[in-house]
């Protein structure tokens, strides 16, 4: 108990006789400072005294997949800096694998009385695929926001950026450019915004696909099997899957983008540095960002959102890696 009290009086800058008022009720003691010693003890870990746990602190956990695609890091800090300035903490959970899961993430955050959670990129992107936890989380009438395309069966607000809309300006770029056999890499079948993608390829007149895990070594594979196929361009579902393709056609002796052209999608830090720097499609993060938050205060103030989805249009951004098939500019 007294470790308790010395670590959470450090965590807020106050004395342990202030800390040991706020857990045993007693008055003296101002809202703020009440507020920010409840908050040091969700931080830390520590279970609120029994008589206070009904109260959610001013936390929000935000579920991430991964860190190693930037993206994600640069989400979390667009949702992280909004959310501070509304006075709440977020609580970054990252799955790994062979580790903490979402579900395990979910029971923590649960304990912890969080008032809502973020997810971006989680497992609601499954097709077909019920997860408890989130059936746990509509249980409690916990205020949720999912990022990315969730599968139709979850009610959940919803934050989006289009992904026929990327996958149309990144096949008309290519087009445009004189590539007529483009190929498409994206993450597994069951993956909906994967789905997104594809069905908008295909109704682009797209045919040449390869499903991959979402990862460097995944876009590597993929683009092996595409190039095998003859494609001249390869639009890819993140940045690090055209970054495993551009290294892809390295080691089989071709140039990018003077013998194969590609698209990335999230434009995500240092696509600009790479070589060569990377054409991609750029989700507006920082809109969805803010919007993302503003949905979730509204759930925890109170206010009816609705469980729809907002679509974000995304935006072209031509740099390198992208030029007319050799048989064109010929």
């Amino acid at each position: 108990m007294t470790r308790r009290l010395a670590e959470v009086a450090k965590k807020v800058g106050v004395s342990e006789a202030t800390v040991s008022r706020v857990l045993n009720g007693k008055a003296g003691v101002s809202d703020a400072t009440r507020e920010a010693v409840l908050t040091a003890l969700d931080v830390l870990g520590y279970e609120r005294p029994t008589q206070l746990r009904g109260e959610r602190g001013r936390l929000v956990g935000l579920v991430l997949p991964e860190l190693q695609n930037p993206i994600f890091p640069a989400f979390a800090e667009v949702v992280g800096g909004s959310l501070a300035q509304q006075g709440f903490t977020p609580v970054l959970c990252t799955r790994t694998v062979g580790g903490i899961s979402e579900a395990d993430y979910v029971d923590l955050l649960l304990q912890q009385q969080v008032s809502g959670v973020v997810f971006a990129g989680g497992l609601y992107t499954q097709a077909g695929v019920v997860h408890e936890h989130y059936l746990r989380l509509i249980d409690r009438r916990l205020p949720t926001v999912l990022v990315n395309a969730a599968a139709d069966h979850w009610e959940f607000p919803r934050v989006s950026c289009d992904d026929s809309i990327a996958v149309e300006q990144a096949v008309g770029h290519l087009r445009s450019l004189g590539h007529e056999r483009v190929g498409l890499v994206v993450g597994p079948p069951d993956h909906m915004p994967s789905v997104r993608k594809l069905e908008a390829f295909r109704a682009s007149g797209g045919e040449l696909v390869e499903h991959t895990m979402h990862s460097l070594e995944g876009g590597h594979a993929a683009a092996a099997k595409l190039l095998a196929r003859d494609v001249t361009g390869i639009v890819c579902g993140s940045d690090p899957l055209a970054l495993g393709v551009v290294r892809a056609a390295r080691r089989q002796g071709l140039r990018v983008p003077q013998d194969v052209s590609v698209v990335g999608y999230d434009d995500s830090a240092l696509m600009t540095c790479v070589d060569p720097p990377l054409t991609t499609i750029r989700q507006p993060i920082e809109a969805m960002g803010r919007a993302v938050v503003e949905l979730l205060v509204n759930q925890i103030d109170g206010t009816a959102v609705a469980t729809g989805e907002l679509l974000f249009e995304p935006e072209l951004v031509v740099r390198a890696s992208t030029a007319r098939p050799r048989a064109a500019a010929g």
